[in-house]
């Protein structure tokens, strides 16, 4: 059921994010503006979460009108240490985003002000246990930038109008998560930028449809999970369907990733605590996955769900550790130096739970291309990890047309059977791109779920079915697409024909009777 309060709430918020957006464009590009509405967004939740959470512990000890906003800077310092322990981090009353904002108009040294107070909140968190979910949030919010103007006054016109602009957002009550608001903001900004920066803003955001796919494939059957992992984790759209698709309480240890680039890694990280996700109960690690895994010493996780880069370069046989690399070694040959593709699958599989699924989006080449690549395959097939293999539409992603696919692996298969879907049709096209609808993501994943055999949809192999083939795990290969063109019926053909032409012979007769007849009366006269 549709909710239509919620709903408007939503376009209502929508619409406000894209007036900050007509009103700040221009002077700065897209895919740099949204770090600083973001940015501004995040400042403003952890005031508001934090304010919230003390006045309602005062309500509760029987002060009813106490507002912590309202207090001195002073009085509020005593309560730092205990702040810092329960939520992580600590605001003075005076550096609060409305206490900010009240004075913003007036203050010829914004800039200044803003950069001191992210700071201060970094700064709140440093030497103890949340340090590493705070530590450098606000790198990317440049108050100098010349992107945000040429003079420091120009600047400060741009911050009021950002911090009005989030201001003025209807981001509801921050105890009332049922919209889940500032999160809901937050992917819809990362959209809106991902469609319009095209390959710049695809790389990190994998669209909701998708997500939802992936994490419905690795949750089949399962009601909670130890935790969710993402190795190429983005600004943590994939990370965060978990949660939206089992539930709060069912991801009992919490959320873990990791993501090379830094501006992104910092995304991830404010994406967490929008979406209210307590410090300690998330760990994104900024390196590369594949060279420097992080996570290596915790248990490993029952989900894993990832759309890696596609194709990209890594040093592979340069690098002499890696082929001794647990994670790699297993296959005895390491994927291609200009395709790591299944070097991310290798590492997925390695940190997989035995109880465990992991759902990867894929680059079509790796399933049928032969040397190095196909070996890998021999070694996933011949211990029976794939359990199954989906041809996804074209166009899904921002930034590129291509049709992926995903790979779904586990280590405790019941049989040794791979199931081949073909769902490059199961889709509907919203202008340049196509989208998964929820029918589409049902049909994938009840006939996942059921491993059921449908003639031109799926069909359930057995492992000798892919060694014949040489372990091509192209989902062509064992799914026959139906024969759409017309059958054509020859008797019934040449019936219509002969029909036609006796047709046309009584119509020739007919005209030669009426020439006759008109040159008959043409003699007359």
């Amino acid at each position: 059921m549709v909710d239509t309060k919620k709903e408007q709430e939503r376009d209502e918020l929508h619409r406000a994010i894209w007036a900050i957006a007509d009103e700040l464009r221009g002077a700065v590009d897209g895919w740099d503006f949204k770090n600083y509405v973001l940015g501004t967004m995040f400042y403003r939740y952890i005031s508001e979460n934090l304010t919230n959470y003390i006045n309602q512990g005062e309500i509760n000890a029987g002060i009813s009108d106490f507002d912590y906003a309202k207090m001195s800077d002073e009085e509020a310092e005593g309560a730092r240490d205990g702040l810092v322990q329960e939520k992580g981090f600590f605001i003075l009353p005076s550096e609060l985003f409305w206490n900010v904002l009240a004075r913003a108009a007036e203050d010829e040294n914004l800039n200044e002000t803003l950069e001191s107070v992210f700071r201060h909140i970094e700064e709140s968190a440093k030497g103890t246990s949340s340090e590493g979910s705070f530590a450098g949030l606000f790198d990317d919010y440049d108050v100098n930038s010349n992107k945000l103007g040429s003079t420091v006054a120009k600047r400060n016109e741009k911050l009021v109008k950002l911090l009005r602009g989030v201001a003025a957002m209807n981001l509801g009550d921050v105890q009332d998560h049922d919209i889940d608001a500032f999160g809901d903001a937050y992917e819809y900004l990362m959209t809106m930028y991902a469609s319009n920066a095209g390959k710049s803003g695809g790389e990190f955001f994998t669209p909701a449809d998708v997500s939802e796919l992936l994490t419905r494939l690795g949750t089949v059957g399962k009601t909670e999970i130890n935790k969710v992992y993402d190795p190429a984790c983005g600004s943590g759209s994939l990370l965060l369907k978990a949660e939206k698709v089992l539930g709060r309480d069912a991801i009992r240890n919490g959320f873990f990733g990791q993501e090379i680039n830094i501006t992104t890694y910092n995304l991830c990280r404010i994406n967490m605590h929008l979406h209210d996700i307590s410090y300690d109960k998330f760990n994104i690690a900024c390196e590369d996955t594949l060279t420097a895994p992080q996570h290596w010493d915790d248990e490993p996780f029952e989900l894993i769900v990832s759309n890696p880069p596609y194709s990209i370069k890594w040093d592979g046989s340069d690098n002499p550790l890696l082929i001794n690399d647990p994670r790699f070694s297993p296959a005895g040959v390491l994927a291609p130096k200009s395709k790591a593709d299944l070097a991310f699958i290798m590492h997925s599989l390695s940190w997989l739970a035995p109880n465990g699924t992991a759902a990867i989006v894929c680059f079509p080449g790796i399933m049928y291309r032969g040397g190095a690549e196909q070996k890998i395959r021999k070694y996933l097939i011949d211990n029976n990890f794939i359990d199954c293999i989906i041809q996804l539409p074209s166009n899904l992603f921002f930034g590129t047309s291509i049709a992926t696919c995903i790979m779904v692996m586990k280590k405790g298969k019941p049989d040794s059977k791979v199931l081949f879907i073909d769902a490059s049709a199961e889709c509907i096209k919203v202008t340049n791109n196509n989208k998964l609808t929820a029918q589409n993501i049902e049909r994938i994943v009840s006939t996942f779920a059921q491993r059921k055999e449908e003639a031109h949809f799926s069909h359930l192999a057995e492992q000798s079915e892919v060694i014949d083939n040489d372990y091509n795990l192209s989902v062509s290969t064992y799914v026959e697409a139906e024969d759409m063109r017309e059958k054509i019926d020859i008797v019934k053909l040449n019936a219509e024909i002969a029909e036609i032409v006796a047709r046309e012979q009584v119509l020739r007769e007919e005209i030669e009777k009426i020439i006759k007849e008109i040159e008959g009366q043409s003699h007359h006269e």
